[in-house]
């Protein structure tokens, strides 16, 4: 049953889907990833790493949604089930228990680049078949990378 009927092609609106839902895991995964860390983080750095763990979960929470709304618009069912994205999340995540803040950052640098990495995929697919889509998309790759960019200069210089 579709209730909502897009002007897209079937082709284009399937590829669409297929990157909009696999958005949708990462960016509900990231914002697990993220408040798992906000609350285990421990070290020299602890406030501050703490608080722009809350700035990578608000931005994958509203992201999340405007992608979700995104399939809406195109008659396809997001699925943000917790089974759905335990089932498909693949991305890095933090050890249980405390966590190091040099650790915390390293998982957030690791998990950011494995999404952004994705969401380039995501870019390059939907290309042709859905401009809109790429461009929402582009428009997530931005803030992540730049969310990366904030961890990964948390642990310079590196001692290796």
């Amino acid at each position: 049953m579709t209730v909502v009927k897009s002007a897209l092609p079937e082709p284009a609106r399937g590829i669409a889907g297929d990157a909009l839902q696999g958005t949708l895991v990462d960016l509900l995964g990231l914002s697990l990833i993220g408040k798992q860390a906000h609350w285990n983080v421990v070290g020299p750095r602890f406030r501050s790493i703490h608080l722009q763990l809350d700035e990578v979960v608000d931005t994958a929470r509203a992201f999340s949604d405007t992608v979700a709304e995104r399939a809406a618009a195109l008659g396809l069912p997001p699925d943000g089930r917790p089974e759905t994205i335990a089932a498909a999340f693949t991305l890095p995540s933090p050890k249980d228990g405390w966590q190091q803040d040099t650790e915390v950052v390293e998982v957030m640098v690791a998990s950011l680049g494995a999404a952004i990495g994705r969401l380039r995929e995501r870019i390059a697919a939907t290309d042709e078949a859905d401009p809109v889509t790429q461009d929402l998309l582009i428009s997530i790759t931005a803030e992540l990378e730049k969310q990366r960019w904030m961890f990964e200069a948390e642990n310079w210089p590196r001692d290796n």
